[in-house]
């Protein structure tokens, strides 16, 4: 495999200093989905940090390890990587960094992951998305570049910049606004009925409730209204798939003006791991959630909540699942602001976002 070299031509860097898609080096842009894809197993488990995937390279550009942050308090991507290659004795051919966010330049639970590079033989550094924290973003850029690194920023319409950017845009909110990222689940029948048929809790298929499974796992919060607690007394805990282990206690609000919540469900939810939460205003849901650390919270509940957030503009993206006569399922994402979405990490939903008619389908069963 040819050397890679971020100072060459070939790299097709722009007049701003980000790379163009037709340019990417292949083996980057491996290196790069290696990296989205380790970050993305731990979507859920990393508030109020976001999720960052971090590929380590040597000159050729063959990949010497591959790492993530797993949750608050634990090293960062690139912490967590150079460790690896030190661990396996690749130190020496250490020579590219593939990341999907900008390192960090400040310490606080750890230290800067800018000075971790600098101290390693990496002088090659590609990110795929600025910080935007506004209160440290180009901190880290900047900084490996006065230190004698090379750093490439993909370009805003590169595919796996997107995907970068799916990663953290729920972080991404949190840290300009104070608030969570909310996304509407909801499944709805060939009539438009959230109702399910008589004897049945739902009308969806084993993949799509698997797909709400993992919806859930990667969420930080769930939000459900009291009628639904009273109707249908739901877990809303993680199954079909496995959770997030030792993670921080999973959020559970339920909106709520009247005191109405069953005593004994409560118990039972906080028995199973949940950290429940009463939300009197709705109004109040999104700040509420951003000011207890979580980033992106999943609302599961019925037409009447469903239609009071939608009223007043409280939600981020919004997926349905409808379920035609023949039991075809399509699935329709939408996104309130921009096009960036976390729903983009799940294959099925990004062929949605991507899709001509912006909607895909499962197979009738």
């Amino acid at each position: 495999m040819c050397a890679v070299n971020a100072e060459s031509e070939e790299t097709g860097r722009t007049p701003t200093g980000r790379v163009a898609s037709v340019a990417l080096p292949s083996p980057i842009a491996l290196a790069f989905r290696a990296a989205i894809d380790e970050a993305a197993r731990f979507v859920g488990a990393t508030a109020p940090n976001p999720p960052v995937g971090c590929a380590i390279l040597d000159r050729h550009g063959d990949i010497l390890t591959v790492a993530a942050h797993h949750r608050a308090g634990m090293p960062h991507a690139e912490a967590l990587a150079l460790r690896q290659c030190a661990e396996l004795g690749l130190m020496a051919r250490a020579a590219i960094a593939v990341v999907t966010l900008e390192p960090c330049n400040h310490t606080g639970r750890t230290g800067p992951c800018s000075e971790a590079i600098l101290a390693s033989p990496i002088r090659t550094v590609w990110v795929g998305v600025a910080d935007p924290n506004p209160r440290v973003a180009g901190g880290g850029i900047d900084r490996l570049r006065a230190g004698g690194c090379a750093v490439q920023v993909l370009d805003q319409g590169v595919d796996l910049a997107a995907a970068c950017r799916a990663l953290i845009a729920p972080f991404a909110h949190w840290s300009r606004t104070g608030r969570a990222w909310l996304t509407v689940k909801q499944a709805v029948d060939a009539a438009g009925s959230m109702i399910p048929p008589a004897g049945r809790t739902t009308f969806t298929s084993d993949t799509a409730l698997t797909l709400a499974h993992l919806l859930r796992r990667a969420t930080d919060a769930i939000v459900t209204g009291v009628g639904t607690v009273l109707a249908d007394r739901p877990g809303l805990d993680v199954r079909r798939v496995a959770d997030h282990a030792g993670r921080v206690p999973r959020l559970l609000v339920v909106c709520d003006r009247n005191g109405r919540v069953p005593a004994d469900w409560r118990a039972n939810a906080v028995a199973r791991g949940f950290d429940v939460r009463i939300c009197d205003d709705i109004t109040c849901l999104p700040e509420m959630l951003g000011a207890a650390g979580v980033l992106w919270a999943m609302v599961e509940a019925g037409p009447g909540l469903l239609a009071a957030l939608r009223a007043a503009g409280l939600w981020d993206d919004w997926l349905t699942i409808g379920v035609g006569p023949d039991g075809t399922e399509r699935l329709d994402v939408a996104v309130r602001t921009g096009t960036d979405t976390p729903l983009r990490l799940f294959p099925e939903l990004a062929a949605v976002l991507t899709a001509p008619e912006g909607e895909a389908c499962f197979p009738a069963s």
